[in-house]
């Protein structure tokens, strides 16, 4: 029970559960898993969902076509974040880069205590910008690289991911946003000298296997392209988050 009274599940296994006459009114679901969920007879008004979402049939209709389509329709560039060439990566990767240099200098604008803040139960800016260097370090510098240990201090894995040995996720550090920078720019830096490089051929083949313990796990092989559609996939969607927040902060301040 929290101090107000509302039940709280926490990493609770609650598959196969059937809720009737159930009054879920103001309920919060964080990294919830909800695939093959029915729901029948249910009034849904005001409801906010952000996700994965595929297969999502409501009266019939699939409408994760149509929400992937209105996204594009909102952010035409967003199209850019699923390239199926070399060069479509090196364009992405430089577009979505160039709106995060617009997203720093807006965040410069704040009270710098205010960019440890959290919105909403949100990522702090700063978290944000360092789960985006551990994003890459993962993907680029293990899983494509072959660095068996890329890590930074201040690389933050996602919150729910188990504890590794040897990969960092201390919450309590609140480094400067210049210092955070630095990590962030040797991971870009590492990201465009590979995609600089990159050929066709490159982008249809297979990683090695993953080395040693860590984050992608150990023998593990990815297609190259899935890994960097990753890293684009992380750029896009938490600059997007990380927007929605500085105007929640603006607001404050």
């Amino acid at each position: 029970m929290s101090d107000e009274g509302t039940r709280e599940f926490v990493d609770e296994d609650l598959s196969g559960s059937v809720f009737r006459n159930v009054d879920l009114t103001g309920a919060r679901f964080e990294h919830t898993e909800l695939s093959g969920v029915t729901m029948r007879g249910v009034e849904m008004v005001g409801v906010r969902i952000s996700g994965e979402v595929q297969d999502f049939v409501i009266n019939g209709v699939d409408v994760a076509p149509l929400v992937e389509a209105e996204l594009d329709r909102i952010h035409p560039d967003r199209v850019k974040m699923r390239p199926d060439d070399a060069d479509g990566f090196r364009e992405g990767f430089a577009l979505v880069s160039g709106l995060w240099d617009g997203t720093v200098d807006r965040a410069r604008a704040l009270d710098p205590a205010l960019l440890h803040e959290s919105v909403d139960g949100e990522w702090s800016f700063t978290e944000t910008l360092r789960h985006l260097s551990f994003a890459t370090a993962a993907w680029v510098g293990r899983a494509i690289l072959g660095n068996p240990a890329p890590w930074h201090p201040l690389d933050l894995p996602w919150d729910q991911m188990p504890d590794m040995d040897g990969i960092p996720r201390d919450r309590e550090v609140r480094p400067s946003l210049d210092e955070v920078l630095v990590v962030r720019g040797e991971r870009r830096a590492m990201m465009r000298d590979y995609l600089d490089a990159l050929t066709d051929e490159r982008l249809a083949g297979e990683t090695a296997p993953m080395p040693g313990p860590g984050w992608p796990r150990e023998g593990q092989t990815f297609p190259v392209k899935e890994c960097l559609l990753i890293v684009l996939n992380e750029e896009w969607w938490h600059r997007q988050f990380a927007e929605r927040d500085l105007a929640a902060l603006e607001s404050h301040a």
